[in-house]
């Protein structure tokens, strides 16, 4: 039983780490930048079919089955949906606020429209099966498999986490944020704002898409109802509930919310019969909005809010992204 639940707990913590690559990416694009990209899913989306169609075996009923490495295919869903999120934010960057948001959510829609459909490219409601699975050799032992798939998105995020720590400390990163901050003073010093947006928003797209590809090598199969609008309200809330504006926070409140995502689905199947299951669904979200409406009662920063950065010129501290 021991062992069961150790099994079950690597496979939560590695679900919970593909959520927080995603997190990072939004924290770079909100919590950094300011821009509110609601269209979360299409660019994990993007990420996770470029993948499986590189790596896939060979399939005549679809496009793709190239059978390149795990890590060819990693890379290729990263750069993909950066390169999406490059020519999504060219038409859309120098929209503000709600804006953004609409024209952002549409690009999801248009996504996932794309993956249902084109049933040559992507499989259509049928998704892409046959992905490889990182150490898929030890699939047979739950045990092995678990922990040395966990091992992985533990180093990769640890990887990412330090990459964008290196990121906002730099002078780029805090360009960033006194572009959030204001705008004005920064045009006034001579700061590109649109391209240092543009930079941000490809940066974190891609960072999507690498979740999105590891997400579907984990679990092995993909299909366009993974990616629906719920994806976004998911990686939205265990941004605000960890802190935005913090790399630590964005990764503590994707495995706090997974949680309690994954914790209210056991007690659903628990509580109700299999015929009502599918209807009481729907208090995993208003779970989720609870411990969003708390956590925004007692922190309204999250969790962990936005840390307090030492001025090098001034010599005392000052809130991150003060010009």
């Amino acid at each position: 039983m021991s062992l069961e639940l150790v099994s079950y707990g690597a496979f939560f913590l590695t679900m919970a780490l593909t959520f927080a690559i995603i997190c990072l990416g939004l924290n770079v694009q909100w919590g950094q930048t300011g821009l509110f990209n609601v269209g979360v899913a299409g660019f994990v989306a993007a990420g996770a079919y470029v993948s499986a169609l590189l790596t896939t075996p060979e399939d005549a009923a679809r496009l793709g089955g190239f059978g390149m490495p795990i890590a060819a295919g990693w890379l290729g869903g990263a750069l993909a949906s950066a390169a999406l999120s490059f020519m999504v934010g060219a038409l859309t960057i120098r929209l503000r606020a709600d804006y953004l948001a609409i024209a952002t959510f549409g690009v999801a829609v248009v996504v996932q429209l794309c993956a249902l459909n084109l049933e040559a490219v992507t499989g259509g409601p049928f998704g892409v099966g046959f992905i490889p699975r990182p150490f898929a050799g030890t699939a047979r032992n739950p045990l092995s498999f678990g922990l040395l798939n966990l091992g992985l998105l533990a180093a990769l995020v640890a990887m990412l986490y330090l990459l964008v720590e290196r990121l906002t400390r730099s002078p780029w990163g805090r360009v960033l944020r006194a572009v959030r901050e204001d705008e004005a003073a920064a045009l006034a010093l001579g700061k590109n704002a649109s391209r240092l947006r543009l930079q941000a928003f490809a940066l974190g797209g891609g960072m999507m898409g690498l979740a999105g590809a590891v997400q579907a090598h984990f679990i092995g199969f993909i299909a366009p109802d993974n990616y629906m609008p719920m994806l976004t309200f998911q990686v939205w809330a265990m941004l605000i509930v960890g802190g935005s504006g913090n790399n630590r926070g964005a990764i503590l409140g994707a495995v706090l919310v997974w949680a309690i995502w994954a914790g209210s689905a056991a007690l659903i199947s628990t509580l109700f019969p299999p015929a009502e299951q599918a209807r009481a669904a729907a208090l995993q979200i208003v779970l989720i909005g609870v411990a969003l409406c708390g956590v925004l009662l007692l922190r309204p920063r999250g969790i962990m809010g936005e840390e307090q950065i030492v001025s090098r010129h001034v010599g005392k501290p000052h809130k991150a992204g003060a010009p």
